[in-house]
């Protein structure tokens, strides 16, 4: 699992941050990619990449101003041209779906699949499988506005191959059937508890990502114990009223946020381009006062999401 930011700036692209937009790579996972907002210039980020459109299937949206959607229908248009041919969904606020279609429709765009749209009002878990579930919540912008939380499933416990061999258990279909739990009889009568066999399960991962929004509760809510926290830093220390009066949040507040919630990692985007380099890591050593693993991150970072070893 491995985050990859394709765009760290607020507002409008600059020379050295493209606009809104984060891809969650679950490859090993679920052989697939699912895309956080989608920023003007979303599919040319993605050329200096990787990632292969045809993998994205599933695009979360936080709201509907422009740098976190304008890059969709030319990401959508090209994942056609690409060799994309299984279904989409789109989850965001509700107008997500028009915005869509009147693009297609009016470049006269056809698609070789079907995008199906999740126009979120309740907030809560808004998908699960058999791997990951996926939460919302509203957040304090100027319009309705979504901050996520994924949180992967716990994976199972492995087999203990050497306590099955120290049992003399001969190799065989017995060994998968104790993997599984099972309780076997063995040769000589011995009669085995899988469940013995078999480590403790490493707790699942979780990420939370955060845009654009003023201090809300619900940011607590989402980001409680998150591996990564992904959260807006459009302002710096000292500049609490301007952040509330345009509808966000500075570096110190997502600090304190991750502090208080037992967050692991504090990745800070959304970086206003007052902000030059010199200054943005300014904001960063500000935060690392308030919450030490904090990072500003720039377009084309990488951040590996490992398990929590201690966590079982």
């Amino acid at each position: 699992m491995q985050l990859e930011f394709l765009g760290t700036g607020a507002g409008v692209p600059g020379k050295f941050r493209n606009v809104s937009s984060l891809a969650l790579k679950l490859l090993e996972e679920r052989n697939s990619v699912w895309l956080f907002d989608c920023g003007e210039g979303t599919q040319q980020q993605i050329l200096r990449t990787t990632l292969k459109p045809r993998k994205i299937d599933k695009i979360f949206i936080s709201h509907l101003h422009g740098d976190h959607i304008f890059g969709l229908p030319g990401l959508l248009s090209s994942r056609s041209f690409q060799g994309g041919e299984t279904p989409l969904t789109i989850y965001g606020p509700k107008g997500i779906k028009n915005f869509v279609m009147t693009s297609l429709h009016v470049t006269e765009t056809k698609l070789s699949y079907f995008i199906k749209f999740e126009e979120l009002e309740k907030p809560g878990e808004i998908y699960d499988d058999d791997k990951f579930t996926v939460y919302m919540a509203p957040l304090d912008h100027k319009i309705d506005c979504f901050g996520y939380r994924v949180v992967e499933k716990d994976h199972p416990g492995e087999l203990m191959a050497d306590k099955v061999k120290a049992a003399n258990v001969p190799f065989g279909p017995l060994y998968g059937r104790l993997k599984k739990g099972e309780t076997v009889e063995l040769p000589d009568g011995r009669v085995l508890d899988g469940q013995d066999f078999i480590g403790n399960a490493q707790k699942g991962r979780i990420i939370t990502v955060i845009s654009d929004t003023r201090k809300t509760a619900n940011i607590a809510e989402l980001a409680t114990n998150a591996d990564v926290l992904v959260h807006e830093s459009t302002f710096g220390k000292g500049e609490g009223n301007l952040a509330y009066n345009y509808y966000h949040s500075t570096n110190i507040q997502a600090a304190q946020v991750a502090k208080k919630v037992g967050v692991k990692k504090l990745l800070l985007t959304h970086i206003s381009a007052r902000y030059t380099s010199k200054m943005a890591h300014e904001l960063e050593k500000e935060a690392k006062k308030v919450f030490s693993d904090t990072k500003v991150v720039k377009d084309f970072d990488e951040i590996e999401v490992p398990f929590d070893k201690s966590r079982h």
